[in-house]
């Protein structure tokens, strides 16, 4: 995203005698540069009151033509932002698969930063999550995970301290990609998805306004002999993430 560039205003001329509404004569053409990648990710467009003023139509006019793009989700208002073009959105299939690995095959060029590492005791909420005993050594990791410089999902995640991966290692790549390289292969997991409000730290990670929706994954991972090897408790900013699901009947 390029702050340099001026807000793009449309060129275009409307046809005041066309049954065709002046907010659609307006919306339409953006949405053609727009899925065509002419206006990229991130590009800035010019607010309702210079759109109005310039192309000599009503503030709601104009209004009404941008909402109707953000409501298809190609436009993106935020406060203090302005306008812009949405951000690429990362549909990620539902297997057992890290996020890392899903986001390197769709082309796009994650990063990690470790927001916390600790090496602890495991409490009772703990043990109950990772299947072990009260006391037991274990590791809590907090992640930021940008793609392409933006900020798109918090990881934590509990594991046993003696499979967990340094800083290092989940700082240069994926959490499995790690435990790969320790001989640690889940094999199955159980995994639920939700949606809530975010909490203010979540928020401020995200650089998202709070309270916003957020999208969440729980995920329980057990190798072949049904151990426990990591708990996850993941969320995600929903304006550049979706999971996406394949049903067949029965």
């Amino acid at each position: 995203m390029s702050d340099s560039l001026a807000p793009f205003a449309l060129t275009i001329e409307l046809d005041r005698n066309s049954p065709v509404p002046l907010y659609d004569q307006i919306a339409k053409p953006l949405e053609e540069l727009i899925q065509s990648g002419e206006l990229a990710p991130g590009r800035l467009i010019e607010d309702e009151v210079s759109m109005a003023n310039r192309l000599q139509v009503s503030r709601p006019t104009a209004r009404r033509a941008l909402q109707d793009l953000v409501s298809r989700g190609l436009l993106t208002r935020r406060r203090g932002i302005g306008t812009r073009v949405t951000p690429t959105h990362v549909r990620r299939p539902l297997s057992l698969t890290s996020l890392q690995d899903d986001l390197t095959k769709a082309g796009f060029k994650p990063s990690t930063e470790v927001l916390h590492y600790e090496v602890r005791l495991a409490n009772a909420g703990d043990a109950k999550h990772l299947g072990c005993q009260v006391g037991d050594e274990i590791v809590s990791i907090v992640r930021l995970r940008r793609i392409d410089q933006r900020p798109l999902a918090i990881l934590t995640n509990l594991m046993p301290a003696s499979i967990a991966p340094s800083i290092t290692q989940l700082t240069s790549g994926g959490l499995y990609a790690a435990f790969a390289s320790l001989g640690i292969h889940p094999s199955s997991a159980q995994q639920s998805i939700g949606a809530r409000f975010s909490e203010p730290e979540e928020a401020e990670h995200l650089g998202i306004e709070h309270p916003s929706p957020v999208l969440t994954m729980r995920r329980t991972a057990y190798d072949a002999s049904g151990q426990i090897v990591e708990y996850g408790n993941h969320v995600y900013n929903p304006e550049h993430y979706s999971f996406h699901l394949t049903l067949t009947s029965e």
